[in-house]
Formats: structure tokens, C-alpha cells, sequence
């Protein structure tokens, strides 16, 4: 179709073809014995009928054309992705390195790609050691959002609280601060690198969640849990990075099923410890403990978490080289004389908002785990009413069955974790490629398919005449599939935005958290229906056939994505800004 409306005389075909890297080609004379290359976007090679492209003869011609803007992006765009593989994809392996160092001697690198100081490289303690302190991050800013929700009915009599929008406000507020937080902080720690953001956030974190327990108004109240979930929303932005900095991709599935664990394990469990305390003590304990578990975790992030984004530790390691040696002249590929600091937070804080509304991969996953992250939210907000209104349970006994979600999200790691890689390694195998962010693709569909298949389950079944025990095994059967299609989903974005994941990651939060956020606002309206169970089976009938065509179009994607649109967009970011 191309070849014949722009040649209808050549012998080009009806195929689809991009100008070759090598040759950088605009505007082409009357020729016909001109070849173009076959890229193989996904399809059989038999489908395009390339023509002939670009004789000896015809070279001087070329090369003596004048260069139109076309090449001069071009140029610029090989220039800044001279690191960037055939996927788009900034190798982690690359990060630091050069094709002759004797191009610039005063570049600062990896000494060798054995570079001890490369979290690549580091012990597998070290690495393990710093996965599980940012997944213990991880779990304790959702579980501080979720641990409220026994003790809302409480907290609305004590500050007369009779808007159910509101009274479900005071757990949601510290969602929509999780939808801004990664906007800002994702992007700082690319800057300043991710330990030291990671750790300021959580002290934001701790203040605010410290003080939410000594609130006196509902105003007081949703200030300081919005306040607080800024600072939880580092883990949320940060987690993806650190595990880029540290895990090669065909190591990396395991640690993403760990940290991806957190976020639902915690909002799991937050009820059952909230039921217990709130039944026990007084509602301000709630907060009051989270915050003391958070000051452990914070002792041992300072203690044993080091830097892990490459960028940092070469600047670092730069700082110091010119302090011993007097050369100034000295700095690493990331470091530009001429751009301030003003200069490179505007770039940092601006590049998330351009991966979110160029990138159709970071859209269409960002919705896919909007859509379980809401669902579970919703979810969450459910049990209340199901187990204690439906099945007139006590608070505390009641939230015990927070634990089927639990389970369900266990089960899902142990069927992930180890899966995940296996599959990675075998398509890597079987394709003879590197490795590609589609690789993580395939568990996604079954995860997809039990999310409303659990649901149907917990929907149906959750009233007085059917034993409880069956919407919990439909809650723990959603929970499998919720945590098996948001690791599928995580690690595809950590792989595909390597350098820029914390960025990526951010991005994608902004839109499940905005999810989380606002789905359990539709809790109150489903229970004054008067027929809970039926009326979350409805609720997932309409909204499971969104999820398979966007599960579908995600795949597709996924095989029709060259990479080029990942690539141009990091030209647009550095060259422009």
C-alpha cells in the first residue's frame, strides 16, 4: 500500500517498512532498483513484498542530498538512544558504559562490567536484602490505608460524620494523595537518587499518620490522612526502580512478585488488625501503631538500604574523584555543565506526565491495573456489610475475614513467582532474542480470567442463606487473579522503561490510585439497593467485558509495539526540555 502510492512506478510493494537506521533516506528520485529493508513487526516475513532499494550508484546521490528535518531528528534521536536496544529499552547492563571510553577521558563509568559498586553486580544477600526492605515500604502504606476502615463508623459518631460519601472519604482521602505523590517523587528520585526520597518520604509518612491520631475535627482529620498518604506513595513510585537498578530482567520475576505482593497484602490485612484494635482499645491506636511498625522499618531502611540508581552512585563516585584529583573536567554521560538544577528537576518532573499520555503501553496497563486496584478497593469496602450487616458479625470477627483475601493473594505469588521467569526464559529461548517486556505477557490472561470468576462467586453468594465460608472462597479465588495480573503488568513496564521506571511506574500509579480512590465511593449506593450480593455481580458483569477487550488490546499492543514510540518520546523529553 505505501510502496505503490508513493512509487506507483518501482517495483516496491504492498508492504510495511521503516527507513532503515543505516541509511537515511527522504526524498528518493525516480529509481527502480531500489531494496528496502524488512522489519518484522510481529508478523510473517512472507507478508511484505519488499521491492529493490538503493543501488552503489544511487549512494553519492543520497549522501549529497540535503538533509531534511526528518534527519536531523533522526540524528539527534541516534545520538540520544545510542544505548537503547532494538525494543526501546535502555538496557540496565548498559547503564554507565560507552563504546570508547577514550572519547572522553574525563567520562566517569562502571569499572568493567564486573563494577563491584553496580547494583547489578552486588551479593544476592545485598540485592534480596534491598528488595524486602522497599516491599516492607510498600506494605505499610496500604495497610495504613485499609486499617481505618473497621474503626469508620466509630470515627463518623465521634465526629459526626452522617454523609456516607464522607465517612468513606476518610479511607479514600489517602488515595487520591497516592495519585499525586508519585508525580512528584518519582521523578525527585531520579535526581537524587532513590534512597535518600525514599527515606524523606516515609518520615512525611510517619508525622502525619502519627498525628492523624490526635485529629479533632473530620476536617483535621482528611488534612492529615491526605498529607500522610503523600509520603506512603513513595514506596509506590520508587519500588519499580529500585528493582530495575538491581535485577537483570531474567532474574527479576521473582522479585516483582514479592514487592508486588505488598500493595495487596497490605490492604488485606489492615482490617483485621484495625477490627482487633478498634474492638479492643480506641481508634487512635490504630494509627498510633502503624506508625510504631513504621519507625522499624525506617531504622532498618537507614541501617542497610543503599543507592541503587546507577546515575546517583556515578555522580557520586565523580564528586569524589574530582575532590582527589583537582579535575573538575571530570563527569559521568548523565551530567550536562550546562543544564542547572532548575533545568533537570523540570525535566524529572514533567517526564512522567508525557510518558502517561504518549505511550499506549503505559495507557492500557495503566487502566488494566486501575481497574483491579479499584476492584479491590471496592471489594474491601464491601466486607463490612456483607459480613456484619448481611451476616450480623462483630467488628472483630467480621474483619478475620479480611483473611480470605490474604490467602488468595499468597496463592497467587506462589503460582507467580516462579512461573513468571520460566516463562520469560523459554520465549527468550524460543525466539533466540534478548528478552522482551512482551515475555511477561502470557500469565496476564489467566489472572484476567479468575478476577471475575472470583467475584461472580463473592457477588452471588454473599447473603444470610448460604454459609459465609462461600464468598470468602470467591474473595480468596479474585484475590489469585487480582495479584497474578498485576505482577504480569508491573514487571512488562519495569522491563520496557528500565532507566525511566521509577517515572513509568509513577505514572501508571497515578491512575490505579485515582481508582482506588474512587471505586469504594460506590459502596454506599450498592448498599442502599438493598440486594448486595446481586447488585457486585452486576456491577462485574458490565465491567469484566471492558477487562477482556482491554486484555486483548493490551496483547496486541504488546506485539505491534516496535519500540520507536518509546524512543522518540525520550527524544522529545531530553532534546526539547
Amino acid at each position: 500500500m505505501f510502496g505503490r502510492k508513493m512509487w506507483p512506478n518501482s517495483d516496491i510493494g504492498d508492504g510495511k517498512y521503516w527507513p532503515s537506521r543505516t541509511k537515511k533516506i527522504t526524498r528518493f528520485p525516480s529509481f527502480r532498483n531500489f531494496e528496502l529493508p524488512q522489519i518484522n513487526f510481529g508478523h510473517s516475513p512472507d507478508s511484505y513484498n519488499a521491492g529493490k532499494f538503493l543501488n552503489e550508484s544511487r549512494q553519492t546521490f543520497i549522501k549529497e542530498e540535503r538533509p531534511s528535518d526528518y534527519d536531523s531528528e533522526r540524528q539527534s534521536f541516534e545520538r540520544l538512544t545510542q544505548n537503547v536496544d532494538d525494543d526501546g529499552r535502555t538496557s540496565s547492563q548498559e547503564l554507565g558504559q560507552i563504546d570508547s571510553i577514550e572519547e572522553d577521558p574525563n567520562l566517569v563509568t562502571w569499572l568493567g562490567d564486573d563494577d563491584p559498586e553496580n547494583p547489578l553486580n552486588w551479593p544476592r544477600r545485598k540485592r534480596w536484602t534491598a528488595t524486602l526492605i522497599v516491599a516492607s515500604f510498600t506494605f505499610i502504606s496500604p495497610l495504613a490505608s485499609t486499617m481505618v476502615a473497621p474503626a469508620l463508623g466509630t470515627i463518623a459518631t465521634e465526629f459526626k460524620i452522617t454523609n456516607s460519601m464522607e465517612q468513606a472519604l476518610v479511607m479514600s482521602i489517602f488515595l487520591l494523595a497516592y495519585a499525586v505523590g508519585p508525580f512528584i517523587l518519582g521523578p525527585l528520585s531520579e535526581v537524587f537518587g532513590r534512597v535518600v526520597v525514599l527515606q524523606c518520604a516515609n518520615l512525611v509518612f510517619l508525622i502525619f499518620n502519627t498525628t492523624c491520631g490526635f485529629a479533632l475535627s473530620k476536617t483535621q482529620m482528611m488534612v492529615f490522612r491526605f498529607l500522610s498518604g503523600l509520603g506512603a506513595s513513595a514506596p509506590q513510585a520508587l519500588g519499580g526502580g529500585v528493582l530495575s537498578d538491581c535485577w537483570r530482567a531474567e532474574e527479576r520475576g521473582k522479585a516483582i512478585a514479592i514487592y508486588s505482593l505488598a500493595p495487596f497484602l497490605g490492604p488485606a490485612i489492615g482490617p483485621i488488625a484495625g477490627g482487633l484494635i478498634t474492638q479492643r482499645t480506641t481508634w487512635r491506636w490504630v494509627f498510633w501503631g502503624t506508625s510504631i511498625v513504621d519507625v522499624a522499618i525506617q531504622i532498618l531502611a537507614t541501617l542497610f538500604l543503599q543507592e541503587t540508581y546507577p546515575p546517583k552512585i556515578l555522580a557520586v563516585r565523580a564528586k569524589r574523584l574530582r575532590k582527589e584529583t583537582g579535575n573538575n573536567a571530570l563527569h559521568t554521560k548523565w551530567q550536562n555543565p550546562d543544564h542547572t538544577l532548575r533545568h533537570i528537576l523540570r525535566k524529572a518532573l514533567v517526564r512522567p506526565f508525557i510518558m502517561l499520555f504518549t505511550q499506549p503501553t503505559i495507557q492500557a496497563l495503566a487502566l488494566y491495573r486501575a481497574y483491579i486496584y479499584g476492584l479491590m478497593y471496592l471489594v474491601l469496602s464491601t466486607f463490612p456489610m456483607v459480613f456484619e450487616d448481611v451476616y450480623g458479625m462483630s467488628i472483630g470477627d467480621a474483619s478475620l475475614n479480611y483473611l480470605s483475601l490474604g490467602v488468595g493473594f499468597v496463592i497467587g505469588l506462589q503460582i507467580c513467582a516462579p512461573i513468571v521467569d520460566r516463562i520469560y526464559t523459554r520465549l527468550k529461548t524460543k525466539y533466540d532474542h534478548p528478552g522482551r517486556p512482551e515475555f511477561r505477557i502470557p500469565l496476564m490472561l489467566p489472572g484476567g480470567l479468575l478476577v471475575p470468576i472470583g467475584l461472580f462467586i463473592y457477588g452471588f453468594t454473599a447473603r444470610a442463606s448460604i454459609h459465609f465460608i462461600v464468598p470468602n472462597i470467591g474473595a480468596a479465588i479474585f484475590a489469585t487473579g487480582c495479584i497474578i495480573s498485576f505482577q504480569c503488568a508491573q514487571a512488562y513496564v519495569v522491563d520496557a522503561y528500565t532507566t525511566y521506571a521509577a517515572s513509568a511506574t509513577g505514572a501508571a500509579a497515578f491512575v490505579r490510585t485515582m481508582a482506588g480512590f474512587s471505586f469504594p465511593l460506590f459502596a454506599p449506593k450498592i448498599d442502599r439497593a438493598g440486594d448486595t450480593g446481586t447488585d457486585i455481580a452486576v456491577e462485574v458483569w458490565g465491567e469484566d467485558e471492558g477487562e477482556e477487550y482491554l486484555l486483548c488490546w493490551i496483547r496486541r499492543r504488546a506485539r505491534e509495539d516496535t519500540g520507536l514510540l518509546r524512543r522518540n518520546t525520550m527524544l522529545r523529553l531530553d532534546d526539547s526540555l
